[in-house]
């Protein structure tokens, strides 16, 4: 970028004092825009945790009176819950998980706050259009919220929301106004996505400061900028086919709902003559590649952590970027593992098959490069590399059982079992939530400028990675069992009862676990005021971002910062300190520096 762009884009968002509205509510400062995403995420994170609650504490106790839920749901929950409230219980455990925690906190939190911070600008591309892809986000949690109090109740057709069963009339419970509000709301979402995604892309590619080549970024930023391409190529098909469900639902149209009704009831009054699988083609085309929308980011920072806590370069950082670019790409030709069960012709299968298992090996080559950059290090054991390192842990146990559901065969058998749901987790929660918790911790000194308590952050980690395996191991066991998912009472099941121990104690462990969260959000306001003041680089760590005051003001930098090195130099032999960051003009390091012109 020349010095020219630099300046313009300065004097473009110039240190003009704004007051509190425009500075905190309607904020085009990215820094605030990520840090409104990350409180935003943190509400939903418990909404979504008491929604699980309640799916495990039916499990456990299915035919027990809870006075405080029966007095909450006095209609869904009396001596025995409603098998429709159960429904929706998982239903929107899932959708707020995933499109209101998960996404918003690791590309709309980490993705504003660090991508120019990082790469040297000043700002985003676009500020006006971060500030709308935050407050699109508005109308689709009142939304969603809004669903829980209709007639008939919110969501419960799952949060793939298939056809048929998402298609009957709107006076159905489960699946009538409560669906409609569903499907408005993720495209709510998928518009603030989308505007993000493209500010990310043009971000990166244009903005970046003098001497930030590709190959100097940090994985982080990588790990942004794919993931935002993965959500501008796949979102739209997500989009379509939420607006065609909306109108079937809405004005009678057929795209999905075939001819000859239903064996369930008159669930609509045109002709029929559409396809329900193509609700599924269309939803698992997007679906698939928002695994890695949910994963990428944090294996992105997971790097950037683990190679600052190991005092040695990123072990292999080309291949790290390929392997991202390589997961990427298969993601989007692997949808159809999701459809084995529809009939697929076997021939077709056998190529989603083979392309599921060849996703493991780009996902390999990341775990090696973390293990070769552990090996032989001088680890410094912080709360975020500890965090970082159950990320690495939790996505090898998540990966490994992906491989059986790669199989056709033994997908057939294990598709509707809890070790489904036992992967899932893995992959998604368990994996994302640590890689998470692992940036927070890392990243809260340049957020906030304080820094967090490490003595209850270790005992936050330590707890939460017990009650987090102790809840979701044994899901593997019990799927293996036959324990089926989406089934309110399992005790009807004669073949479940040598099971449901493992059914209770996987609940205590899971209200453990809500519980040890608490520890989480009191270190974290405490810290906001008490913490420990932090100077700008308490990591003694390489990127950009630290050259910056902690916390930035606004424009982020008080000079043009200039790069002349990647963002890995650690334990150089030629200097005298261990790191060597990227805005240091000292002459040594590994690559020919870059001088301002």
């Amino acid at each position: 970028m020349s010095d020219s762009h630099t300046q313009d884009v300065g004097a473009h968002h110039g240190h003009t004092e704004l007051g509190f509205i425009r500075k905190y509510i309607f904020s085009e400062d990215h820094k605030i825009i990520g840090i409104q995403f990350l409180f935003s995420g943190l509400i939903f994170l418990f909404l979504g945790g008491a929604l699980a609650l309640g799916v495990r504490i039916q499990l456990a106790w299915p035919n027990k009176d809870i006075p405080v839920l029966s007095n909450l749901f006095p209609h869904s929950w009396g001596h025995k819950m409603a098998p429709e409230f159960y429904t929706m219980l998982f239903s929107m455990h899932a959708t707020v998980m995933i499109f209101f925690v998960i996404i918003p906190w690791l590309t709309g939190a980490f993705g504003n706050f660090l991508i120019p911070l990082m790469i040297g600008a000043r700002d985003m591309a676009f500020p006006k259009l971060n500030m709308l892809s935050y407050w699109f986000m508005w109308p689709a949690f009142i939304i969603l919220l809004a669903s829980f109090f209709v007639d008939g109740g919110a969501a419960g057709a799952g949060w793939t929301s298939y056809p048929l069963l998402a298609s009957i009339n709107l006076a159905a419970p489960n699946s009538g106004m409560g669906q409609v509000l569903w499907l408005t709301s993720l495209l709510f979402v998928g518009i603030s996505s989308m505007m993000g995604s493209v500010n990310y892309i043009t971000t990166i590619i244009n903005l970046r400061a003098t001497g930030m080549t590709l190959n100097r970024m940090p994985l982080s930023v990588w790990a942004m900028f794919i993931t935002a391409i993965l959500q501008a190529m796949a979102l739209p098909v997500l989009t379509v086919a939420l607006i065609l469900q909306l109108l079937d639902k809405t004005i009678n149209t057929t795209f999905f709902l075939p001819p000859g009704g239903a064996p369930f009831g008159n669930w609509h009054t045109g002709p029929g003559g559409g396809q329900p699988l193509l609700w599924q083609h269309l939803f698992w085309f997007y679906s698939h590649p928002a695994v890695y929308i949910m994963i990428l980011p944090a294996m992105g920072m997971v790097s950037d952590i683990i190679a600052t806590f190991c005092r040695k370069p990123l072990f292999g950082y080309k291949p790290m970027v390929y392997s991202m670019v390589g997961i990427a790409g298969l993601g989007f030709i692997v949808w159809g593992h999701h459809m084995f069960q529809s009939g697929m012709d076997p021939r077709l299968g056998t190529g989603f098959m083979l392309a599921t298992i060849m996703i493991a090996l780009p996902s390999a080559v990341k775990t090696f490069n973390w293990l070769g950059t552990t090996w032989g290090a001088n680890i410094q054991y912080t709360t975020a590399m500890l965090n970082a390192l159950a990320f690495v842990s939790m996505f090898v146990i998540g990966g490994l059982s992906g491989i059986f559901m790669a199989a056709t065969p033994v997908d057939v058998y294990f598709h509707d079992t809890y070790f489904i749901v036992a992967h899932i987790h893995y992959v998604l929660f368990m994996s994302s939530i640590f890689g998470i918790f692992a940036a927070i911790y890392f990243w809260f000194p340049k957020m906030f400028g304080r820094l967090m308590s490490e003595r209850l952050g270790k005992i936050h980690f330590v707890l939460t990675f017990v009650f987090a395996n102790c809840t979701f191991f044994p899901m593997h066991i019990i799927g293996i069992g036959g324990h089926p998912r989406r089934y309110a009472d399992p005790t009807l099941y004669k073949f479940l009862e040598p099971l449901q121990g493992l059914n209770v104690f996987m609940t205590v462990c899971a209200i453990l676990l809500g519980l040890t969260q608490l520890i989480f959000v009191v270190n974290f306001f405490l810290s906001l005021v008490w913490g420990k003041k932090a100077d700008r680089n308490p990591w003694h760590s390489n990127s950009l971002e630290w050259s910056a005051p902690s916390p930035p003001p606004h424009g982020n930098f008080e000079t043009e910062p200039v790069v002349y090195r990647g963002p890995y130099e650690y334990g150089h032999p030629d200097h005298n300190e261990d790191y060597l960051p990227q805005f240091d003009p000292s002459t040594v390091g590994r690559g020919t520096p870059v001088h301002a012109h």
